[in-house]
């Protein structure tokens, strides 16, 4: 293992925040006396392959410097490696970052943090969902929130997060509920129309939606949250809860935990760290300490 610290950055994270916090964060790094590289991709797949590179050739640590979609990135070269990962959150949605307990938005404290967690040798073993060989760090989402990303996706105007809130708008007017079967770890099966399911290795989604408000990211269990067949006026008044985590108990909102879930449903697309992962069906797997994180005092765990 070399002395060197890989950055891995999007430079289009935040609306071009990502290329711009790389600089406070190397500087972090650099006043801290170690060696930095900065990494940046033509696109994802030669991002990655870069990624891993780097790990294979034995960098210290890969720093993601993005949003979500650049830590999931990042997840994929270091799941499973003796490789730390640390994370420099200035994306939109920032969800993995604040289930860690990291900074968000300010990528000098970000830098200080990781300098500060490589020179005492500190990180905390955090599990990961794995779809396949793709690797989740937040929540597997499915139905009507994947169905929001999908329009999104498909939206050229405008940026950033009000087209999804206009996008959330377009699909409550076509809204309906979807028959699914769930299976859990290889033995219970629920059939059950739903409005939506997420499996949640973290917490929140969407820039603080706590859809998965109990997952424990070291505990070796998915929590799966089943929003049952909610009218529209019902999902109207149940969206918002989601913020607080206080949808859990409603009565339409039922919730599992599980280590291997199946989900199952005609013509719903699946999107885990908001990243498509293709259609339904998809198994979702919990791996125990996948990946260590470099974190702050505090937050250290075997």
């Amino acid at each position: 293992m070399t002395s060197e610290i890989t950055l891995f950055v999007n430079p289009t994270a935040g609306r071009g925040r990502g290329a711009h916090a790389a600089q406070p964060a190397a500087s972090a790094l650099r006043a801290a006396g170690f060696s930095v590289r900065t990494v940046i991709g033509e696109d994802s797949a030669d991002a990655l392959r870069r990624a891993r590179d780097a790990v294979e050739d034995g960098t210290r640590a890969l720093i993601a410097v993005g949003g979500d979609g650049m830590a999931s990135l990042a997840l994929q070269a270091v799941a499973q490696t003796s490789t730390p990962l640390g994370v420099v959150a200035v994306g939109t949605g920032n969800d993995f970052a604040r289930a860690l307990g990291l900074p968000v938005r300010d990528p000098a404290a970000a830098g200080a943090v990781i300098a500060e967690a490589l020179d005492a040798g500190r990180t905390r073993a955090v599990d990961l969902g794995r779809v396949g060989k793709t690797w989740f760090g937040t929540v597997l989402a499915s139905g009507f929130d994947s169905r929001v990303n999908d329009r999104g996706n498909r939206m050229r105007w405008p940026t950033g997060r009000f087209k999804y809130d206009l996008a959330m708008v377009a699909e409550l007017a076509a809204f309906k509920t979807v028959p699914y079967r769930i299976t859990l770890d290889d033995g219970a099966v629920h059939e059950v129309d739903a409005t939506l399911v997420a499996v949640g290795n973290g917490s929140s989604y969407g820039g603080g939606m706590r859809i998965c408000a109990r997952a424990d990211m070291s505990d070796g269990l998915f929590d799966v949250t089943v929003v049952g067949d909610c009218s529209r006026t019902t999902l109207l008044k149940v969206f918002p809860r989601v913020y607080k985590g206080t949808h859990l108990d409603h009565p339409k909102v039922t919730a599992y935990r599980a280590a291997k879930v199946e989900i199952a449903a005609q013509g719903v697309t699946g999107y885990a760290d908001g990243e498509q992962l293709g259609g339904l069906p998809l198994t979702a797997e919990c791996v125990r300490g996948a990946v260590r994180l470099l974190v702050p005092e505090g937050s250290s765990a075997p």
